[in-house]
């Protein structure tokens, strides 16, 4: 009986210290799971995803939760390949398929203020490469900038019925055969001007001397007797404006000779456009008076 009565102690022992260990990790387990930071999380079925509330996110890259159908869709997919490391690349793909490159993006006014750095022979250039750059370079306001860059407008108001990239190259030819007659008369080429002239008997010419040449065979006479007489000289050419209409044009500008101190001559040509080129008919030069010569003269008067 006693040894009943210590076993029947002991299993009373040992189901009272079973019993507490059970309800020490029961309080353990409820400790651990009030602490988790997904406590707060709720499981939601299929009918509730289904659901028609939609949900605000910010419109940036770090937003994915987005709704087929919303708005906030598409930037839920543009973000995710971001991120990803997908868009940059995809991205470039797009740029090689357009051909858009960052010039032809800017807007028209900034083009066209960086075409106006351009010189012309550059200008023409880019028109070549392709059609975006050619549609650019042609545009009207870009060749207006260039123009009053290279050239002096006399007449700040005009506005050129053939556009103003036609005026620019009219106005460089002008200015490039009025170059070409003062190298002839460097190069003291009499055969070189008899080509620049117009052969008809209306062109004149009116030296610095004061002399005054008319029809194209006395023109050329002229110009060999200065030919003849007048040893090489150094000059300069400043000031150059020309003028350009329908079939003609003129051209003023003072010319510096070095061997001379009494001042610049100011010189005037007019050119005529026959056959597909432009032809000199006019040339006076004279000198042009500083005002003690202008007072003198007119006291001599």
């Amino acid at each position: 009986m006693e040894i009943t009565a210590f076993n029947f102690k002991l299993s009373e022992s040992f189901l009272i210290a079973s019993s507490l260990t059970l309800l020490s990790l029961s309080l353990a387990l409820l400790t651990l799971r009030s602490k988790s930071p997904n406590s707060n999380l709720t499981v939601h079925s299929s009918t509730s995803t289904a659901s028609t509330s939609k949900t605000r996110t910010c419109r940036c890259c770090c937003s994915f939760i987005g709704e087929v159908g919303s708005d906030n869709s598409k930037d839920s997919v543009t973000a995710e390949k971001y991120v990803n490391g997908g868009g940059v690349a995809e991205d470039m793909v797009v740029d090689k398929h357009t051909g858009a490159s960052m010039m032809e993006q800017l807007v028209p006014e900034i083009t066209t203020h960086a075409l106006s750095y351009l010189d012309y022979p550059s200008l023409c250039r880019l028109s070549m490469t392709n059609s975006l750059m050619r549609k650019a370079a042609n545009d009207d306001n870009a060749w207006k900038a260039l123009y009053h860059k290279d050239f002096t407008l006399e007449q700040g108001s005009v506005t050129p019925v053939i556009g103003w990239k036609a005026y620019y190259a009219v106005t460089r030819a002008i200015v490039n055969v009025n170059t070409e007659f003062f190298n002839i008369i460097r190069e003291r080429s009499l055969q070189a001007m008899s080509q620049l002239w117009l052969n008809s008997d209306y062109v004149k010419c009116i030296h610095a001397s004061g002399e005054n040449f008319s029809g194209y065979n006395a023109v050329l006479q002229s110009w060999q007797f200065a030919f003849d007489w007048e040893q090489g000289l150094n000059f300069q050419v400043r000031d150059v404006r020309a003028r350009v209409l329908t079939g003609m044009a003129w051209v003023t500008m003072k010319m510096y000779v070095q061997e001379m101190d009494n001042g610049p001559f100011n010189v005037t040509n007019v050119f005529e456009f026959h056959d597909g080129r432009w032809y000199m008919v006019h040339h006076h030069s004279s000198l042009m008076l500083i005002d003690a010569d202008v007072d003198q003269q007119i006291m001599h008067a």
